[in-house]
């Protein structure tokens, strides 16, 4: 394991993070799948105890993945181990059986001592406002909150997760007035639009968490057209028949080159983000042991032309496999 600086921080994160959105498990909002379908407890200690030994030190969750489950989970095996870092979200909210979010400051002060109490730590590493938009952040409450939080050593650092899409006007609003320590957005073989930002947000010393590397798993190369998800696995509306096949045509010459490295689809995928040295860490989806180490070994160094002929694949001279995705949610 390679490990990199998190931006201005005094982090030292793994390059290859362990995504605990799944390890929640399949928990509903109403009839709103907000997981990764049931999740067996006892294979998700397993896939953490496996992940620590890989060398992985980099833990990002949600105080809504599984409703607090996740948290749970990882605090448990993780809380009295300060020298691993501990990242998670606050702002989307189960309310009435109803998914809406919540960036007032008293909300996420409340929140943050929720998630302290779950995760057994007396201080969160890094602390991320998940999906706020813009309106939130001129509010600015949500802002007041995590410089409170910050002063009273409830958190060492924090930043966003942004939007999947359109992740630049919360971004440069941050970087604008200096707030915060890092971004956390989607980058993938599929997805490189916030690529221009990824450059610019290092170069001010902003940490990068590059998430939904694998595109749910679709970057495994393990679907096709016959995948099917159960009612409780968010995936059953976002990776439908037709997106997987297209997909898979899409980068049928970007596949070409795990020949090449000698190496799989997965290895690829990782591969190609962590080439990028702005990346502070990627952070698949971990639910089992295996997973574990099907996502953290055997990782390269692509070269240039390699990474260009990806970024091509899934740039804009086919745009209808990113439309579906967006069309999708």
């Amino acid at each position: 394991m390679q490990y990199r600086q998190f931006g201005n921080t005094d982090l030292l994160v793994s390059e290859i993070g362990f995504g605990a959105w799944a390890i929640g498990g399949g928990a509903m909002i109403g009839s709103t799948a907000i997981g990764w379908g049931d999740a067996d407890d006892t294979q998700s200690k397993y896939a953490i105890h496996r992940a620590l030994d890989l060398g992985i030190n980099f833990f990002d969750t949600a105080d809504i993945y599984g409703l607090g489950h996740s948290e749970d989970l990882l605090g448990g095996l993780l809380g009295g181990r300060h020298e691993i870092i501990i990242a998670t979200k606050v702002g989307n909210v189960s309310r009435n059986d109803q998914f809406t979010v919540g960036y007032t400051k008293d909300y996420i002060l409340e929140a943050c001592d929720a998630s302290l109490s779950r995760l057994k730590r007396e201080t969160i590493d890094y602390y991320q406002l998940h999906s706020a938009r813009l309106s939130h952040l001129e509010q600015g409450e949500c802002i007041e909150a995590m410089a409170l939080l910050q002063k009273q050593g409830k958190i060492r650092h924090w930043g966003i997760s942004l939007n999947t899409f359109d992740p630049y006007p919360e971004a440069n609003w941050l970087m604008q007035n200096k707030f915060g320590s890092g971004f956390q957005l989607v980058l993938n073989m599929l997805n490189q639009k916030a690529l221009p930002l990824v450059r610019q947000a290092s170069a001010a010393g902003y940490g990068i968490i590059a998430r939904m590397p694998l595109q749910f798993g679709l970057l495994t190369g393990k679907f096709d057209h016959d995948i099917s998800f159960a009612e409780n696995d968010h995936r059953k509306n976002r990776l439908p028949p037709e997106l997987v096949e297209a997909a898979n045509k899409r980068l049928e010459n970007a596949w070409e080159l795990c020949k090449k490295y000698k190496i799989n689809k997965t290895q690829l995928a990782l591969s190609y983000i962590l080439s990028y040295p702005e990346v502070s860490t990627a952070i698949p989806g971990i639910r089992t042991a295996e997973q574990a180490e099907q996502n953290t070994l055997g990782l390269v160094r692509l070269d240039a032309g390699d990474m260009s002929l990806i970024s091509d694949s899934g740039g804009p001279g086919e745009p209808d496999v990113m439309e579906l995705i967006r069309s999708l949610g």
